[in-house]
């Protein structure tokens, strides 16, 4: 049985685990949270304690990792706020212990914000210059793995996130003067993160980079302003005293390469 390590159970994680366990995978997860320990393992998966820092490691990496062909890395750089962690160092902590695993396929999850804001469309072949530090990390990170002759990685540029309990209008509703009411929204439901990766696992799809967005662009204005109707929540209001900016994500590349076809094509 193929056996696949997922460095991450949280939002994506968890649910991605169940979707690998159903099509006969044998899955291990990392936690860094004791209290997930016990609902990882009430469905079927194998949990690990572990914390990963610049500098160590808490907990045993070397048996999370032993005995998987491959590795879905899902831990966002926690760089907002007053937080200032180094992502890539810790990225690159960890990639001799996948090389001494023998570890051959990994996929690692990042992020559009790797291309800077402009108003203009955005593919694969559009040069990563992003505007954050958040953005710098992941794009260096993406260079690490890729450069790497031991395995063989695939990018996945994910949109904002947005599920059945996460959608970005709960933290707009009722906020005032809110900028880029004319920029696209550039979203992904998460049954669409969750069959995108299966697919790359389906197809056998390495050594690839792919932006992950819905083909789905209305304004900010019209679409968060319809949300907040939806959920019975306070209008957002926007601010149109400035231009809007905005770049519009692509996602062909998913259709041609994969066959990939967007369960959730309207969000």
């Amino acid at each position: 049985m193929q056996k696949v390590s997922i460095l991450g159970c949280g939002w994506l994680g968890i649910p991605l685990a169940k979707a690998l366990l159903k099509k006969g995978l044998s899955v291990k997860g990392s936690t860094t949270s004791v209290e997930k320990i016990s609902l990882l393992k009430s469905f079927g998966v194998e949990p690990h304690l572990i914390s990963i820092e610049s500098t160590e490691i808490k907990g045993d990496l070397v048996s999370f990792l032993e005995g998987s062909s491959m590795l879905i890395i899902d831990i966002p750089p926690k760089l907002r706020g007053i937080s200032t962690e180094n992502f890539v160092a810790k990225i690159n902590y960890i990639i001799p212990f996948i090389e001494k695993a023998g570890i051959k396929k990994v996929v690692f999850v990042s992020s559009t914000s790797v291309y800077s804001d402009e108003n203009k469309l955005v593919t694969e072949e559009t040069i990563a210059n992003p505007d954050t530090e958040s953005g710098k990390q992941l794009v260096a990170c993406e260079q690490l793995l890729q450069n790497n002759s031991h395995f063989e990685t695939t990018v996945l540029r994910f949109g904002g996130l947005i599920g059945e309990d996460r959608n970005p209008i709960r933290f707009l509703a009722g906020r005032n003067n809110i900028e880029n009411p004319n920029a696209p929204i550039n979203l992904i439901h998460q049954e669409d993160c969750i069959g995108i990766i299966l697919k790359i696992i389906q197809s056998n799809c390495w050594g690839e980079t792919f932006n992950a967005v819905a083909p789905f662009h209305p304004s900010r204005e019209d679409y968060y302003t319809q949300k907040a109707k939806e959920y019975n929540l306070e209008l957002p209001i926007f601010a149109a005293s400035k231009p809007s900016i905005g770049k519009t994500i692509l996602s062909d590349k998913l259709e041609k390469v994969l066959n990939y076809q967007f369960i959730k094509d309207s969000l």
